[in-house]
């Protein structure tokens, strides 16, 4: 017999009881007054997520489908557009407009560290920068664990162009703290197999007054991702196509349970995890891939292989010493990095575990720079200073 898997990975996340019960039971009518009244208390779950009065729509999609659903609705074939690139993730925002025949302008930094507010300021002030129509950027850069200021460049947009601001905070939402209305954010999307805390299958897209009076200007806004077809249903408790049904059940009882703990709360935790993660590679002689703090993503933490030991070997003896699941880089990172989540139904117990197991699989590998031990007590020591 073999211990449940552990999942320490940027997602999907674990999955509490209540919310895989939840998506267990017996279908439903989407078009039942029972689903209605679900995704009326869906709806308003997501807007109290989002930190927004605007409306906030749920696709049957990945993240990456609300990502094509904020360009094809609010930017034409032809217009530009400047993305925000620090890593795998921010880049789908170039990838998915060069295929809508966008052109876009690249602002990219070497991977670990965050975006750069001067840089986008002096390209907003250039003559190329007044024509783009919106600013695509990251949140939470899950291949490399680096969180960007995103309020910070909403307001550089805000003062110095006319663009939209567009937001990926697929693994941001529900682990850092996240204002739609306040940042001035006009689209931000997520998905439903991070902070959310359910299976994949679900996208959320947030949308302001600014960015639907852009989509009403749009000549071709799609089909199944219409913002209009959308915003419609949002009132009587609909969506505008078949909605996976168990999901939507499952999403109901995940913002039961943010709504229990609350936003700051689940903002702490997150922070927690994250600084118990850090302090735990730091004690035991590892190199951590973001270097800097102050953008270290509450998501997920990179860590630098030591010489000698390899990221397939790390992997491999947690998986089979103490069945627990963590990442491998990404494309060019691919054997270089490997990645701890900390997101979602992840707590202060399960980082203890995997700071242990960690500690444990590196000095059986033959990794022994700090005495065994020395990483359980920095995590120790973050708990019992700040949980």
């Amino acid at each position: 017999m073999k211990a449940d898997q552990l999942l320490m990975i940027p997602g999907p996340t674990p999955v509490p009881a209540t919310i895989m019960e939840a998506m267990a039971r017996p279908a439903m009518g989407h078009r039942s007054g029972e689903f209605k009244a679900i995704m009326k208390e869906v709806y308003a779950g997501l807007k109290w997520v989002f930190q927004t009065e605007q409306p906030v729509f749920m696709y049957s999609a990945s993240g990456t489908g609300a990502m094509e659903a904020a360009l094809v609705n609010t930017v034409h074939p032809g217009e530009e557009i400047l993305v925000l690139a620090c890593g795998v993730f921010s880049m789908r925002w170039a990838e998915i407009a060069k295929e809508l025949g966008i052109k876009v302008h690249l602002q990219s930094v070497p991977a670990g560290q965050a975006n750069s507010a001067e840089e986008l300021e002096q390209f907003l002030k250039s003559p190329e920068g007044q024509n783009v129509k919106a600013v695509c950027m990251i949140h939470s850069e899950t291949s490399t664990g680096v969180l960007n200021p995103v309020e910070q460049f909403s307001q550089i947009i805000r003062a110095h162009s006319n663009a939209l601001v567009v937001v990926d905070t697929v693994t941001g939402l529900g682990a850092a703290p996240f204002y739609f209305d306040k940042w001035g954010i006009d689209i931000a999307v997520s998905g439903s197999q991070k902070g959310f805390m359910i299976h994949p299958g679900l996208a959320f897209l947030a949308v302001s007054p600014k960015a639907m009076a852009v989509h009403q200007q749009c000549q071709n806004p799609g089909f199944y991702f219409n913002f209009s077809k959308n915003e419609k249903n949002i009132e009587p408790g609909q969506t505008p196509y078949t909605p996976a049904v168990s999901l939507a059940r499952g999403l109901q009882e995940a913002l039961r349970l943010m709504k229990e703990e609350g936003l700051d709360a689940i903002w702490q935790r997150h922070r927690l995890n994250q600084h118990m993660t850090r302090a735990a590679m730091r004690a035991m002689g590892l190199t951590l891939f973001v270097q800097d703090d102050a953008i270290a993503s509450p998501s997920v933490t990179s860590i630098v292989p030591p010489s000698g030991v390899s990221v397939d070997d790390i992997r491999a003896g947690l998986r089979d010493h103490f069945s627990m699941t963590v990442a491998n880089g990404q494309k060019d990172l691919m054997g270089k990095i490997f990645r701890i989540g900390h997101l979602g139904a992840v707590f202060p117990r399960e980082v203890l575990t995997a700071v242990a197991a960690t500690e444990a699989v590196m000095h059986k590998l033959g990794f022994n720079q700090a005495p065994l031990g020395a990483a359980v007590a920095a995590a120790q020591k973050e708990w019992i200073q700040h949980g």
